[in-house]
């Protein structure tokens, strides 16, 4: 079986600051961290790829690399503001960086834990996919949150996004032909 990538941002492990900012539903952190450890191994395989955007936890989550070692695939880490340097710092990491470019399934992804306004081979559609905006920023022609409070507080695939943006274009357009 293939290995898939997955990417995500802002989990916030550790950091009640979330409950009350960006109101997720859990009663308490340790019930949010559970929840969302859950989420990521449900969908996440041992042998996949995860990008996580930063922000990963804060330093009352406890030892980031005990925390790693529960969550299944190979992590990268795109340094956030939060970020601490136990976190950046800990081996459980396949990569530490601030920026990464790759390209996946045809498409060259600009990856960061900030929103570009623009981005490198926009013109030529590359795909910018970041966290940050805790899913407050309006949505940019091939441009992504991947943070947890926009994906349903779960890890996302690229088609999954794409296939997102697919689908509202297509109701749009149902909509101007209804008209």
């Amino acid at each position: 079986m293939n290995s898939m990538i997955f990417f995500t941002s802002d989990t916030h492990f550790g950091d009640s600051r979330v409950l009350r900012i960006d109101r997720r539903p859990f009663p308490d952190m340790a019930t949010h961290d559970v929840a969302l450890i859950r989420n990521w191994n449900l969908i996440v395989g041992i042998d996949d790829e995860v990008w996580h955007l930063g922000d990963f936890m804060s330093s009352r989550a406890g030892d980031c690399d005990a925390l790693l070692d529960r969550l299944h695939g190979r992590k990268h880490l795109i340094v956030g503001n939060n970020d601490s340097e136990e976190t950046t710092g800990a081996s459980g990491w396949s990569s530490v960086q601030h920026y990464k470019e790759l390209t996946l399934d045809g498409y060259h992804l600009v990856l960061c834990h900030y929103a570009f306004r623009t981005w490198n081979k926009m013109g030529k559609g590359s795909v910018n996919l970041h966290g940050h905006s805790h899913g407050r920023l309006k949505p940019v022609p091939r441009q992504f949150d991947v943070g947890v409070d926009a994906r349903e507080l779960q890890p996302v695939r690229l088609d999954a996004l794409l296939a997102s943006t697919r689908r509202k274009a297509n109701a749009r357009r149902a909509k101007m032909n209804a008209t």
